[in-house]
């Protein structure tokens, strides 16, 4: 179940090359390898992410531990890696954090891969260099350097304070290593943004989750599958900042809170609990300040002109998804 790494590779002009680099980077490239993720039918994100996902994993322990992007691989019931190599080796799911979007996975045999020291992602600062590595080797990979340190906030409740944009863009992103110049794992690319330039020219960067978002969760993702602290308040929409301010709603997920309350496509959110919110990360912020997963969450709403409040009971996403054996 490998990748066909023919359908994407990176064009020769924008490949890392080894004498550009302080370290041994097709050692350091080694550590990355493909992902193959089967989904059931029924699974809470299959509408949505779909049943058969495709990306990168990096190897970062000795107990065959890989961190790929969480969307890859939550409510997986089948995952196959396949090694630089050729070798095809089954996974398990050993964690996922729906705040930073890691995913950590475990292989059930020997990958013969080397293994990509955690880095100080701190150090990633615009103008610094670094490879952003997909599965292949330098076919797989983007010489790259980092455009931007800023916030990222997702249609789906997901913020990041500080996230980690690079450009050339890679073309299969999802789980890709963001190593920096000493050869250590900065980052694991998440999205593919646009970018507007000068003028109306839009370029596509990527956007990598940054390490020290793991550092402080990773014992927990192996021990416990989760982080060991109460769940954000989660209310099953998707949203968008609207033109005209505020937050519109652009989607329900499933049968969650939202949908339950009578929320619609096209709702504009005017505020939380009183606090007037016009970004996507104020939204989502002000529910989280409010407590944990269970709250009631109070929304002043416009709908086609018509205001009027709303008052939802927020769930913990962790109980909308799949079961996984996590070990």
């Amino acid at each position: 179940m490998a990748v066909d790494e023919d359908d994407w590779d990176v064009p020769l002009d924008v490949q890392p090359k080894p004498g550009d680099y302080g370290f041994d980077l097709d050692h350091a490239l080694d550590a990355v390898v493909a992902l193959t993720a089967r989904i059931p039918a029924d699974a809470h994100t299959a509408d949505t992410l779909g049943t058969e996902r495709a990306g990168n994993a990096v190897v970062i322990g000795p107990e065959n531990l890989l961190l790929t992007i969480g969307y890859l691989v939550v409510e997986a019931n089948e995952i196959w890696l396949t090694t630089g190599s050729g070798r095809v080796v089954a996974a398990h799911m050993v964690g996922y954090d729906y705040a930073t979007g890691f995913g950590l996975i475990q292989a059930q045999g020997p990958l013969d891969c080397p293994i990509l020291a955690l880095g100080d992602s701190r150090l990633a600062r615009p103008g610094e260099r670094g490879v952003v590595a997909g599965a292949g080797g330098r076919r797989g990979s983007v010489a790259a350097h980092i455009v931007a340190r800023r916030q990222f906030a997702g249609y789906w409740e997901y913020v990041l304070d500080n996230a980690i944009y690079t450009a050339p863009a890679h073309p299969q992103w999802g789980g890709a290593a963001l190593i920096g110049p000493a050869g250590d794992l900065w980052g694991i690319g998440s999205l593919q943004v646009p970018h507007q330039l000068h003028g109306e020219q839009v370029v596509p960067l990527n956007m990598s989750v940054p390490i020290e978002t793991l550092l402080p969760i990773l014992e927990d993702l192996k021990t416990l599958g989760r982080v060991n602290q109460p769940a954000r308040p989660w209310l099953g929409l998707f949203a968008a900042e609207a033109m005209g301010g505020g937050v519109v709603i652009v989607g329900l997920a499933g049968e969650g809170p939202a949908r339950r309350a009578g929320l619609r496509e096209g709702d504009t959110v005017l505020s939380v609990a009183g606090r007037e919110v016009s970004r996507l990360a104020d939204f989502f912020q002000a529910v989280w300040s409010l407590g944990e997963a269970g709250v009631e969450v109070p929304l002043r709403l416009d709908r086609e002109g018509d205001v009027f409040d709303m008052r939802l009971t927020s769930a913990d996403r962790y109980r909308f998804l799949k079961k996984a054996s996590l070990h």
